[in-house]
């Protein structure tokens, strides 16, 4: 059975670097792709500090995410591309670290708690299938070294699982 441990947060990188072993570990020896999200999106929520949620949004189609596993209030289950801080980040083919969601025109509160935000791609040798979502309750809470850590966690779960039907 899998156990995460405390991991020291004072060096983000090296925060990042233990995290990925983590969910590495986690997510050995099961290809299940919403298995391995609620498990990505749970320890991701249990170890990053200053989170209010944590998730996944999936395409559903070329024009409409829709909401997969998640940690934290209930939330949006469908966003349009290009609307929202999600939607935007299909539409730009780009991460998206938000400082404080009240200067994002167009941010979707699912969450009136929520001041930033942070949204990674998913890309698989087909491109873009969905994002991975963190909310935090404190504005400027998303740094660069926290993008390039959710990007490499987000790596990490895109070739741990199976998008074949």
């Amino acid at each position: 059975m899998f156990a995460a441990t405390a991991i020291d947060t004072s060096n983000k990188p090296a925060f990042y670097n233990e995290l990925a072993t983590h969910l590495k570990a986690l997510l050995e020896g099961e290809r299940d792709s919403i298995a391995n999200a609620a498990n990505t999106s749970a320890l991701i929520y249990q170890m990053v500090p200053d989170l209010n949620w944590a998730g996944f949004y999936f395409l559903a189609s070329d024009d409409e995410l829709v909401l997969g596993p998640f940690q934290g209030k209930p939330a949006c289950v469908r966003i349009a591309v290009g609307k929202g801080v999600c939607g935007t980040a299909i539409d730009l083919g780009m991460s998206m670290p938000i400082k404080d969601v009240h200067d994002f025109p167009g941010h979707i509160a699912c969450d009136a708690d929520s001041r930033s935000e942070l949204v990674v791609l998913l890309r698989d040798a087909d491109g873009v299938f969905g994002v991975v979502d963190l909310d935090s309750p404190l504005p400027g809470r998303f740094d660069k070294d926290d993008q390039a850590g959710i990007e490499k966690l987000a790596a990490i779960y895109v070739a741990a699982s199976s998008f074949e039907d």
